[in-house]
């Protein structure tokens, strides 16, 4: 039978108003109780409010990971899209490596682009050195997709991975399909000068690719 107290928990932050359940997983996360961490992962997957969302998987990171982890890697078998994508980004934010081998290429290239960013930040996060190379290669699949922020997003995984990601990179460079091209060129040159920003690379991309060269010369 569940507690009183837990039972108020579990109200709260399921509460109508989204400022009483951010208060609730804060109060959560102060005071961890793993009788909670099913309650946090199942919000996880259902929040509609960005802050309160940043708040449960604060909460979780809180509490043991022997307790958060089994949990959150079952929530990245689940249909719904939050409920991975929030899942890998709890899992990111633990970054406890045991939980490497859950995040698989099918979550590295799903269809839905959170997921897939999400997947993305989580397995640099998690990736042990041995497995960086295949990692960039399967992230180099990747490259060409989506919009500004999707893109944005795959860069700069592929800059994290430095230079077990550079290989694979080159070779994109000079990829059939123009869209890979100049993703390929813009996250090299934003490896090379960070503070160049991701703008400025993709508009030396856009000429190089134009000019027909990926040579260091043609920039």
């Amino acid at each position: 039978m569940e507690d009183p107290e837990t039972a108020r928990a579990c109200r709260a932050l399921e509460h109508g108003s989204a400022s009483v359940r951010l208060r609730a997983a804060m109060a959560v996360g102060t005071a961890p109780d793993p009788r909670l961490v099913d309650k946090l992962v199942e919000r996880c997957a259902v929040e509609s409010e960005f802050s309160v969302r940043e708040m449960l998987t604060w909460a979780l990171t809180r509490h043991a990971p022997e307790a958060t982890i089994p949990k959150l890697v079952a929530e990245l078998r689940r249909a719904r899209p939050q409920a991975r994508s929030q899942a890998l980004h709890t899992l990111s934010k633990i970054g406890d490596r045991r939980a490497w081998p859950a995040i698989t290429p099918a979550l590295l290239t799903d269809a839905d682009d959170e997921v897939a960013r999400s997947a993305w930040r989580a397995a640099v996060a998690l990736v042990p050195n041995s497995a960086e190379p295949a990692l960039a290669g399967t992230l180099a699949t990747q490259l060409g997709r989506g919009g500004r922020e999707t893109r944005l997003s795959l860069s700069r995984a592929l800059v994290a991975l430095g230079e077990a990601a550079m290989p694979t990179l080159r070779a994109a460079m000079t990829d059939a399909d123009p869209r890979v091209r100049q993703h390929a060129i813009a996250t090299e040159r934003l490896s090379r000068d960070p503070d160049a920003g991701f703008e400025l690379a993709i508009e030396e991309a856009n000429r190089i690719v134009a000019l027909g060269t990926t040579s260091q010369e043609g920039s």
